[in-house]
């Protein structure tokens, strides 16, 4: 630049020295001042003016994701200011540029305050980058369709199962449906406008399997959707059965606990002093003959009536409870007297309310998933307090079935003293829920092992889903989709150290396997034209999220200075218009 300057000077000296010793002087002022415009000219082309000023930065801008309505982006622009900048997630397109990441758009975009989001919106992982930003959603959702749905992604075997939601949208009254094992299992009515429903079944296969919800309206199929759950072995429990003299109720139970796959031992009084012991799907049966720590420690429930805990001494009393304190095995008593036995761990917390002699109607029973219209006999009830917790009611919400909590273990007591003649009469299923029920709330639970679970509600192909591993040293985690398999690494939590977690792109739908160490878990990825509805309303409260979130940041008019250097063509001109009179000037 130092040199170019002082060449244009020394041209100019030279140009001004020419023109004033010009014999003619009639026209030196002209050649003076086309020597000089030919000087700046050249100047200005090689080195333009610029002009600095302020000017409002881009605040606002429109993201476009799948599924968008042309309709409301237009709508929307013409609200908008002009020069609002639209931009397309992910999916190329000819016509709008495209981002395939967030992070990325705000860098283009540093001063950027609100983003409209028009369209199915954005995967929650992805959403975590627009925090601090006002995001507005634009969503349209199907017009009848699943809001929202949620159900165990891996129940038990033979275990009441339910699948629960909501459905919308529809003009006119519809049926949702649930499809298992190639047939109907359980529908219900759905009113025109929608509501909620649920669906209840038991699978009787183990393994991986996909259910599927369908919604028809006069015959006509609305919709339907993939239910994904792997059916896992029922867990077999340990249970010890006390029963003072032979009974039909231990009888009954001792053959259900036994045919579901449940280690059962039994000890029955027959006279006084004489006992006998029965062992079923046991390896090595114990002596039975005394309650002691040791035995206890092989079971994780006992089952015993009002005279087989009435008659323990004190060692076997105090070991039980022990046992109990430790979390080692529950207890449930079969309330048979009119009192409880001393000897139950926790007594004082349950009192017996009998019921008059007269009253020999039936009781309506109930707990979550209890069969419909159930009754059954009942010779008393619990009497509420604080210590307990219902766990199955009677008549006027009267507790049948209570536990109480005692150190790390579950006491309870039940005064449905009888239920084998809900097999006697043709109700098995009812009989095989309840004790469920019952083993479900007493059974001590296993000590954690190692875990894999999924953090993302709805896995789509090319969208990242995160991992999230419990309790496993493994520093990697394998993921597996048909034959293909790959490894990412994981990361620590800073505060849970037993946490780890890891992003994964699945690329297909379909059933995946993720192992880390001896923990191992199945997952499905739904296409992306299933679930749109919950993964819509999901993406609707993460958007209400953020935008709540940025109202508290103080609104202020950002600017930025730019610089505008002048067209060089303009000093390109001025030097030839100069150049030009010289050379006029001097064939005149």
């Amino acid at each position: 630049m130092a040199y170019f300057l002082a060449f244009c000077l020394l041209l100019a000296v030279v140009l001004t020295v020419a023109a004033w010793r010009r014999p003619d002087h009639r026209r030196r002022l002209l050649r003076l001042g086309a020597g000089w415009a030919a000087v700046v000219g050249l100047w200005l082309a090689a080195f333009p003016p610029v002009r600095t000023q302020e000017q409002p930065a881009i605040q606002t801008a429109v993201l476009l994701t799948d599924g968008y309505s042309p309709d409301t982006l237009r709508q929307l622009l013409r609200q908008s200011a002009p020069g609002t900048p639209v931009w397309r997630y992910a999916a190329s397109a000819p016509d709008t540029q495209t981002v395939s990441n967030l992070p990325a758009l705000r860098q283009r975009l540093p001063l950027l305050r609100t983003l409209h989001v028009v369209g199915q919106g954005l995967p929650p992982t992805d959403a975590a980058a627009l925090c601090g930003l006002r995001v507005l959603a634009h969503s349209t959702l199907p017009r009848a369709g699943f809001r929202s749905a949620a159900w165990p992604r891996q129940p038990e075997l033979g275990q009441p199962w339910a699948v629960e939601g909501a459905f919308g949208g529809n003009q006119t009254p519809a049926w949702v449906s649930l499809r298992a094992a190639g047939a109907s299992r359980d529908s219900v009515r759905v009113p025109a406008g929608g509501g909620p429903f649920r669906l209840q079944f038991s699978p009787k296969a183990e393994g991986r399997a996909v259910y599927t919800l369908v919604a028809r309206s006069a015959e006509q199929v609305l919709t339907q959707e993939p239910v994904p759950l792997e059916v896992r072995p029922t867990r077999p429990v340990r249970v010890l059965l006390l029963a003072a003299a032979p009974s039909f109720e231990m009888r009954f139970l001792k053959n259900f606990l036994a045919s579901h796959q449940h280690a059962v031992a039994t000890r029955t009084g027959i006279s006084r002093g004489l006992t006998q012991t029965e062992f079923l799907n046991v390896p090595t049966p114990p002596d039975l003959s005394k309650l002691t720590p040791a035995l206890l420690t092989r079971f994780e429930l006992v089952v015993a009536d009002a005279g087989s805990l009435a008659a323990l001494t004190g060692s076997e009393a105090g070991a039980l409870t022990q046992a109990v304190r430790a979390g080692n095995c529950g207890v449930l008593l079969l309330a048979d007297a009119p009192t409880l036995p001393r000897s139950l761990p926790g007594a004082g917390s349950f009192q017996l309310v009998a019921r008059p002699a007269a009253a020999t109607t039936p009781q309506l029973l109930s707990w979550p998933n209890a069969p419909s219209r159930l009754t059954a006999q009942l010779p008393a009830t619990l009497r509420p307090t604080a210590e307990m917790r219902p766990v199955v009611l009677a008549a006027n919400q009267q507790p049948a079935v209570a536990t109480r909590r005692i150190g790390l273990g579950q006491v309870a007591v039940t005064t449905l003293t009888e239920t084998f003649p809900w097999v006697l009469q043709g109700q098995a299923a009812a009989y095989a829920a309840y004790w469920s029920h019952l083993l479900t709330e007493l059974v001590p639970a296993l000590n954690a092992s190692p875990s894999i679970q999924l953090k993302t509600a709805w896995p789509r192909p090319n969208t990242p889903v995160m991992v999230q591993v419990t309790g496993a040293s493994a520093t990697k985690l394998s993921l597996r989709e048909g034959t293909a398999a790959v490894q990412v690494a994981l990361r620590q939590d800073a505060l849970v150290p037993e946490w780890a977690t890891a992003p994964y792109w699945p690329t297909t739908s379909g059933w995946h396997e993720a192992q880390a160490g001896a923990a191992r878990q199945w997952f499905y990825v739904f296409k992306n034209t299933e679930w749109r509805g919950p993964a819509q309303q999901e993406w609707l409260q993460t958007a209400t999220t953020l935008a709540s979130d940025a109202k508290l940041a103080p609104e202020a008019t950002a600017t930025f200075t730019t610089q505008t250097a002048w067209q060089r063509w303009w000093g390109f001109l001025v030097f030839i218009l100069g150049a030009g009179l010289l050379w006029l000037e001097e064939k005149l």
